[in-house]
């Protein structure tokens, strides 16, 4: 890194803690596990009786401009097996259910099996790879 010019390496060290620095939302990030209840988030939110991705981001956001694509993929390549969601935090209509869902940081993907039990939380850009390996988990259940 030495051997850069000083911009360069200013511009790295932005572009690293632009994806690092996230939007707080709110305090107090609810994780899945055992002692997760299941129900219903906000209305529809996770779907009856199926698995349930929901990506929690914002359509200016860098990391979760990345993940778009990826959303995008999974809700055709999952449709009528699982619900792919996403919810623009920034968007003012949605800023109660950002406040439900507890989050810390943007992206934010939560995973729900059918009973509607929050059983993965992952903060940040998550590769489709990662979530496809979820998805096919929990619905081989």
């Amino acid at each position: 890194m030495k051997d850069m010019p000083v911009a360069l390496r200013i511009m790295k060290i932005i572009i690293g803690l632009l994806l690092m620095t996230t939007l707080i939302v709110s305090t107090g990030c609810a994780k899945g596990g055992d002692d997760a209840v299941a129900g219903e988030v906000v209305p529809g939110i996770p779907a009856k009786n199926t698995v349930t991705l929901v990506d929690l981001g914002a359509k200016t956001c860098i990391p979760c401009k990345l993940m778009a694509p990826i959303l995008e993929e999974l809700q055709g390549e999952y449709k009528g097996r699982a619900e792919i969601i996403f919810i623009d935090v920034w968007d003012e209509a949605n800023k109660e259910k950002a406040r439900a869902f507890k989050i810390m940081a943007i992206p934010t993907q939560i995973l729900f099996d059918k009973t509607g039990k929050e059983v993965f939380r992952h903060t940040g850009f998550l590769d489709k790879d990662s979530l496809v390996t979820k998805l096919e988990e929990l619905l081989a259940r």
